[in-house]
């Protein structure tokens, strides 16, 4: 795509960090567009950024020819899709971390901005912080020796994420770091963690790594702790590294000429005292920004390109399976040792019901109270959450992951690709696809397309969803209805293709037309354009 010297960026989703991204890139002059699916958002924009317009869709993004890079700060679930119909348009992309939530989704997406020469950039923050870029670049050139081990501790007291665990939200940034002075892949995670706040979402990881040339690395994060810690430190043959990202600039990077002596057989430790490095201030985010800028300009890979975003998201990947099945045992990269390495049945919670005639796989994990009802199968590497009730002939997996409270009436199938969050109703043969356009004799294993069903939603009997698309928190599919696109939050949809019909409350009584109140249960909302909020 050719591309002007002033060049054009719209950011796509402006809540917590998006708002970052866009100051910056209308600090840079570059600003052209910001697209938020909340109206009160984007007229607060509209009043801080009058120069700037906005809008509520996608496709008036892509509508646009006068923008030339998309900016993407929405939620991890999103990401395959949504840069998916960016590259398809032609257009550069930024995705903030991760890249997307599986790696052959990762997969399509780098083969896809390949064949179309066009820039892929994962949002790895503090690659571009300039304190580690001099700490890679002292490590690079041997100043530190041989490096022996690193960690890092990311904590806080919040933010308190619903929608990722810890592990998802704050270690990808350590990752990134870790690979990169690494400079090769590990060959085992490991991973243990504690949900306090919420069963099936981790407030508290630890992650170990363990790499081909003896280097091991180990990840700390949490947002249960008392005070903000940011701090990597690098264990080298000649120095010790310590990046401290909550000091004032000048003490952010401290280099310890520590030393290990042998005398008469014995380790000495001989300590020196802290070396300031002298290194330029200035905002990493900043220079992150320009990097994307300068890639389009003059069509570059960027420093954490396509290929980076993947490795990270592997090691993601594995952690998390790790935590899944809460053993020590370290979950092998290739995948190839996974069930050996960890227990070759499935993992069952207290007061599980399995019918006799049910298959349930290797490398399962079905919850407390669940019911697995007649000639249904659970394929490896799902988990079904507590107190499920899994209908006859039912089919879920493989790599499928359901909440707890779920009802999934018979003749359903749950395929790859399809996640469903708590309390979701799935009514008798109702159908999920997970590809666009299948063909027997053709595989179509790295196109899948991610299906979310959000917490509360019920689908009727009969209903298709059309893979690719969200269903909203308390929707309800009508019987027979088609599903081809996303589905806001409490909304009533039927017809083929499904369209809104109105609003349903999270009691699951139809809201009368122009009544904002529920009358079954007195639930009050809030309309604002096609987004509907319960306020009380």
């Amino acid at each position: 795509m050719a591309v002007s010297n002033q060049l054009s960026i719209a950011v796509v989703g402006s809540g917590y960090w998006g708002k970052n991204l866009v100051r910056n890139y209308h600090d840079l002059g570059v600003l052209g567009l910001i697209c938020d699916k909340r109206r009160s958002v984007l007229d607060d924009f509209s009043a801080q950024y009058p120069d700037i317009d906005t809008c509520m869709a996608l496709s008036e993004v892509l509508g646009r020819t006068d923008i030339d890079g998309v900016v993407l700060a929405t939620p991890a679930e999103t990401h395959f899709n949504l840069a998916r119909e960016v590259l398809l348009a032609g257009k550069h992309v930024y995705i903030e971390k991760p890249l997307v939530l599986d790696p052959e989704d990762g997969e399509t997406l780098i083969d896809l901005a390949e064949k179309r020469n066009l820039t892929l950039m994962v949002g790895h923050l503090l690659q571009y912080h300039p304190i580690f870029v001099h700490l890679k670049k002292m490590a690079d050139a041997g100043e530190l020796g041989r490096i022996n081990y690193i960690y890092s501790n990311r904590l806080n007291l919040g933010k308190i994420r619903r929608e990722e665990n810890i592990l998802w939200s704050f270690a990808p940034h350590d990752i990134s770091m870790i690979l990169s002075l690494a400079g090769e892949e590990p060959e085992s995670v490991s991973a243990t963690g504690g949900n306090y706040l919420h069963k099936k979402i981790a407030d508290i990881t630890t992650t170990h790594l363990k790499f081909p040339s003896g280097l091991q690395a180990h990840i700390f994060v949490s947002w249960l702790h008392p005070y903000k810690e940011q701090k990597l430190v690098v264990v080298g043959e000649k120095k010790m590294a310590v990046f401290d990202d909550t000091q004032p600039w000048q003490d952010k990077l401290l280099i310890y000429p520590h030393q290990i002596n042998w005398e008469r057989n014995e380790p000495v430790p001989v300590k020196g005292n802290a070396e300031r490095i002298q290194i330029p201030e200035d905002e990493p985010l900043k220079l992150e920004c320009k990097h994307f800028l300068d890639c389009i300009k003059i069509g570059a890979h960027p420093k954490t390109d396509g290929r980076e975003g993947l490795r990270v998201l592997q090691v993601l990947k594995a952690s998390q399976r790790s935590l899944d099945v809460e053993v020590s045992n370290p979950c092998e990269m290739n995948g190839a040792k996974a069930a050996d390495e960890f227990s070759k049945r499935a993992q069952f919670g207290k007061n599980v019901f399995i019918d006799k005639t049910a298959v349930i796989d290797e490398n399962v994990n079905v919850g407390d109270g669940t019911k697995v009802w007649h000639f249904s199968h659970v394929i490896k590497n799902s988990v079904i959450g507590e107190n499920c009730n899994i209908g006859q002939n039912v089919v879920i997996g493989p790599d499928v992951t359901i909440g707890n409270g779920c009802k999934i009436q018979n003749n359903v199938s749950i395929y790859k690709g399809v996640s469903l969050e708590d309390n979701v109703f799935c009514g008798p043969s109702m159908v999920f696809t997970n590809v666009y356009n299948p063909r027997s004799a053709i595989p179509r294993k790295k196109e899948i397309k991610r299906t979310m069903v959000k917490q509360g939603a019920t689908i009727g009997a009969n209903a298709t969803i059309v893979c690719g698309n969200t269903i909203g928190a308390f929707a309800f599919i009508a019987a027979g209805a088609v599903v081809i696109g996303d589905v806001p939050d409490f909304g009533l949809m039927a017809g083929n293709p499904a369209r809104i019909k109105g609003w349903m409350c999270n009691c699951g009584v139809r809201l009368k037309d122009g009544s904002l109140i529920c009358q079954e249960c007195g639930s009050e909302y809030e309309l604002s354009g096609q987004t509907l909020s319960q306020v009380k």
